[in-house]
């Protein structure tokens, strides 16, 4: 046998090994798991928008006045 026929058998049980050991310990993960609701990013979940500070005169349409004061008639 030459050494080419050598070395691709030789990796393709490598591979083989390989993918072996990578999906028994994927499968022993993803088997603990299945049975919480959680998405597994942690941490505490905050819903409330952030305050974002406006410059002077701005306003958000939430935060505008319910009643108008009525206006002066314009004189053209």
């Amino acid at each position: 046998m030459s050494s080419l026929i050598v070395d691709l058998v030789l990796c393709g049980v490598a591979y083989v090994v390989l993918i072996y050991f990578v999906a028994t310990m994927t499968k022993s993960n993803l088997g603990r798991n299945s049975d919480s609701s959680d998405d597994g990013d942690g941490g505490v979940e905050d819903f409330t928008p952030p305050k974002i500070d406006l410059p002077p005169g701005v306003i958000w349409p939430t935060d505008s006045p319910t009643k108008k004061s009525p206006r002066e008639p314009l004189e053209v």
